[in-house]
């Protein structure tokens, strides 16, 4: 399960490597780790702000503000490090090489989106199922029980 917090320190971690790694003026096809790194982060911390504005049904009871809350404010300081990122690699290297890297942010997008989100959406899936079902013959066996008890107390069994 991806959290928040473990995003945002592989993030703030790609980020350190990358900025690190400019300022010696190595090549961004050097920083391709790093870059990939800060890529998964990045779409982690998406996927749960999506995840959280449209929680699964087993979670509908937790405590969605605080997390959402805690989100929000990753989501703000991942923002501040992509436009210092912009900034100090399109100043050393040239806007191109900024666009470079926000296209091998979207294959990265995309990967994750097939290979661990589908997975983790189908996890959810099956999980609010299995809590359906199990509370749709719960409901079925109270219901059950009290019709009987109803039914032997008039006598009718």
């Amino acid at each position: 399960m991806i959290d928040p917090i473990t995003a945002m320190a592989a993030a703030s971690a790609a980020y350190n490597g990358i900025k690190k790694a400019v300022s010696v003026g190595r090549e961004i096809s050097g920083m391709a780790g790093s870059i990939s790194q800060w890529s998964k982060a990045v779409s982690d911390l998406d996927f749960l702000e999506k995840k959280a504005q449209k929680p699964p049904m087993y979670k509908m009871f937790s405590d969605t503000q605080s997390s959402a809350l805690e989100l929000w404010s990753q989501k703000q300081k991942l923002a501040e490090m992509r436009e210092d990122l912009r900034a100090h690699i399109s100043w050393h290297y040239g806007p191109a090489a900024w666009e470079e890297i926000v296209r091998i942010e979207a294959e990265q997008r995309k990967q994750q989106r097939e290979l661990v989100y589908k997975k983790q959406e189908f996890i959810d899936n099956c999980i609010n199922w299995s809590v359906g079902i199990l509370a749709f013959f719960a409901g079925s066996g109270i219901l059950f029980i009290i019709v009987y008890f109803l039914g032997a107390r008039q006598g009718k069994w």
